[in-house]
């Protein structure tokens, strides 16, 4: 099995992806780039049997029907929900409040903050995925997953925070070793130099492991109720097992 991740940014120098091979054995970082054009993104996406994308592969309905009606000039005023607690209810999607729930850590907002730009980039290598011909499921039930690489670490029981930046290089190297610990079945060969030196680099790692997790059922999917909300939003996919348990003998295809 070969899966993907991508650690997408609006623009191509802070966008990583990783390609993680899968065997008998365990697995191994096959490629690595940092500075991921789109070209390079669709054919992860194409070549890849899993493919972790870490952003948000749609908007908030809400929010998308209150741009709407405001665009067309007949928004009705809200009588029921004003302040905060209504501006939330436009600005999360389901799978937001789902993994705030399950994490404690709540997702950027792909309606009201800076990750906007980057789901724009998003929409459009989805749209282009279509295009070629490629089925593109927003719920996870496809190639592509939505993956969310800090909240994976957290339920790995690995460090989760304050290790982006050069000023946190320190944290990203802990991290870097206690992944290696927890996952000695990962090779990293000669990339490894480069996932401690870029957070970049180790969150498309993640989110290819990620991929792992969603593609052999090890992974949250969203519930008959959630179905309709994940197909036009996204869906988050949360690990559900150990990180061990993705090279062992019951896993593996």
């Amino acid at each position: 099995m070969l899966t993907a991740g991508i650690d997408l940014a609006a623009e191509d120098a802070n966008t990583a992806v990783a390609w993680i091979r899968w065997s008998a054995t365990g697995a191994a970082l096959e490629e690595l780039t940092i500075g991921a054009g789109d070209d390079q993104l669709l054919r992860a996406a194409s070549a890849a049997e899993k493919v972790g994308i870490d952003c948000p592969l749609g908007w908030p309905g809400p929010f998308v029907e209150f741009v709407i009606a405001h665009h067309r000039g007949d928004l009705a005023a809200p009588s029921d929900l004003v302040g905060r607690a209504w501006r939330r209810s436009l600005a999360w999607r389901r799978t937001d409040a789902v993994t705030h729930a399950v994490t404690d850590r709540p997702p950027l907002s792909v309606a009201a903050d800076r990750i906007a730009h980057t789901a724009m980039r998003c929409a459009a290598l989805l749209a282009r995925l279509a295009a070629d011909g490629q089925p593109v499921d927003r719920s996870g039930g496809g190639t592509i997953v939505e993956v969310y690489p800090a909240a994976s670490l957290k339920q790995w029981g690995l460090p989760y925070r304050g290790y982006k930046g050069r000023q946190n290089s320190s944290a990203l190297n802990d991290l870097m070793n206690r992944l290696i610990d927890a996952a000695p079945w990962l090779q990293l060969g000669d990339f490894e130099a480069a996932c401690r030196d870029s957070d970049h680099a180790i969150d498309a790692v993640v989110a290819a492991l990620t991929a792992r997790a969603a593609a052999i059922g090890q992974a949250s999917r969203p519930g008959p109720a959630d179905l309709a909300a994940a197909a036009t939003e996204g869906w988050i996919a949360l690990p559900t097992a150990p990180l061990s348990s993705l090279s062992t003998s019951s896993a593996r295809r």
